[in-house]
């Protein structure tokens, strides 16, 4: 199994029947076997936040997921995965000079760490981690996921309506990584944009080594603000990395976006689908699946 599929699958049952990726703008899905399909919402029933109910209108997009799954007679609840909207989740990269063996020890000091740093309450979240593999005397690079227990509380009670159990969860962008073209060279430094309606994700790899994660929510959706995160992400490559990026992979974007950046563009890519702003998650978690 490669790095980045342990890294994006940090919560996880066995396999699922169903997947879904939850965004704004409705539930990405996929019924194995089966093709991909998409099912949208209102406007306004689910509405992306790390610190408040994400859900507003329940009813509205219980009636969604029931046409795409209706309930079944079955008494056994059926297994689902679940991939979050990016902006409902922290992602954080901590490094370590040294890492505890004990799994205690471990979550106590990222939560520890983490604690200044996330707008809501560290002991009433989920955390999920994964130490990256490290040569040794290197630093050990942690890649850990925090989601208010409120919010992913709410994700859940709407699922088990509907006789799913969600033994499996994930977000859209570290699930999308699984897309990510093939580098030139093992070390290679790739940034990935990832842009669904406001929200811009981007991810720094070293090889399969994930460097940097930032989500931003932009007040407007325009190439200047977009490069206000870009620009100081790739001065960090050029500091921290010593070495310039040598790829921008894009998904979400419209053709020929980011004309102004001279670095060599490219998608992000799938044998099943065109990944897309809302959809990127669950292509990637399907590819992933199959490897």
């Amino acid at each position: 199994m490669s790095i980045l599929n342990q890294i994006s699958r940090l919560v996880k049952d066995p396999s699922p029947n169903y997947v879904f990726e939850l965004s704004e703008a409705g539930i990405a899905f996929a019924q194995r076997p089966g093709d991909a399909g998409f099912a949208p919402f209102d406007p306004g029933t689910l509405v992306v936040s790390p610190v408040e109910d994400n859900i507003h209108k329940a009813d509205a997009a219980t009636a969604v997921l029931r046409r795409i799954a209706p309930l079944d007679n079955a008494r056994k609840r059926r297994r689902a995965a679940l991939i979050l909207p990016d902006y409902a989740a922290r992602v954080s990269v901590l490094n370590f000079d040294a890492f505890p063996t004990s799994p205690e020890e471990q979550l106590s000091l990222i939560r520890f760490r983490l604690k200044k740093t996330l707008p809501f309450d560290i002991d009433s979240a989920a955390v999920s981690y994964f130490p990256q593999p490290a040569e040794k005397g290197a630093p050990i690079e942690v890649v850990a996921v925090i989601v208010a227990l409120e919010i992913i509380a709410r994700y859940e009670a709407l699922f088990r309506a509907m006789n799913f159990h969600a033994g499996e969860v994930t977000t859209s962008a570290l699930a999308a990584l699984h897309l990510c073209p093939p580098q030139a060279r093992p070390d290679a430094v790739n940034v990935v944009a990832k842009l669904s309606a406001n929200t811009l994700t981007v991810m720094v790899l070293r090889g399969e080594t994930l460097k940097l994660f930032r989500c931003v929510a932009l007040e407007r959706v325009t190439e200047e603000q977009i490069l206000a995160v870009l620009q100081p992400t790739f001065s960090y490559v050029e500091d921290e990395l010593a070495v310039p990026a040598e790829k921008l992979t894009l998904c979400g974007f419209p053709s020929g976006a980011l004309a102004s950046l001279h670095h060599e563009k490219e998608t992000l890519r799938s044998a099943l689908g065109a990944p897309g702003a809302f959809n990127a998650g669950l292509l990637g978690y399907l590819e992933g699946a199959r490897n």
